[in-house]
């Protein structure tokens, strides 16, 4: 009798009919329900999640210069980070972006700064990105650097400097992009470290280009 009226339910259900169920045989769809729910989410979180590290992969294949990015923060302290995320947007007015991920400890003091600077680094500079790669207390300490404008820190021997006014933040997805004026820049000849899929390189073949 009680599986007869299990599955008369079940064929209701799957048929779109009203049904009329006990308490207990509420609770155990309910319950069916419920497991089906969750299975369901975790497969969508899955696929979700397979799918960002795909793209990830796939932007990693765009090879990009590397840069630490600093800033005088409003304490009086100094920020910086390592990001390839710099990019040129405008030559007239001088403009250039980089984004930064919202949940760094940094964003504030970055969106809170005046100014930011552009380190772009030399092939031989790999350990001062991968030093503000890391976290750390002091990560300026024992370097050789000078404040540019609104303080930032822009470093010796670097391949080029910018250093920008923050002309405006925008928070698009799970970033925020700086925008900057350039208010000055210097550079050098040189060989440029550069990172694609996920490590380092040195383009040899440019110096012979």
């Amino acid at each position: 009798m009680h599986s007869t009226k299990i599955n008369h339910f079940l064929l209701q259900r799957h048929s779109g009919y009203p049904c009329v169920m006990g308490g207990e045989e509420n609770r155990s769809f309910e319950a069916l329900q419920g497991s089906a729910m969750r299975a369901q989410s975790a497969l969508h979180a899955q696929s979700a999640s397979h799918a960002q590290k795909q793209l990830r992969q796939a932007l990693g294949r765009f090879t990009t210069g590397v840069t630490v990015i600093t800033a005088r923060a409003p304490c009086g302290g100094h920020v910086g980070l390592t990001a390839n995320s710099f990019s040129a947007l405008s030559l007239e007015p001088p403009l250039v972006l980089w984004s930064l991920r919202l949940a760094s400890a940094q964003r504030a003091a970055f969106a809170h700064a005046s100014h930011f600077a552009v380190n772009v680094l030399t092939a031989s500079q790999r350990p001062l990105g991968d030093r503000f790669a890391q976290p750390g207390e002091d990560r300026f300490s024992g370097l050789d650097w000078q404040p540019g404008r609104g303080g930032a820190p822009v470093f010796a021997d670097v391949l080029a400097s910018f250093e920008c006014r923050t002309a405006r933040t925008l928070e698009l997805g799970d970033h925020l992009l700086f925008i900057g004026e350039v208010e000055h820049f210097a550079f050098v000849d040189g060989e440029p470290l550069i990172y694609g899929c996920g490590r380092y390189a040195v383009p040899a073949a440019l110096a012979a280009a």
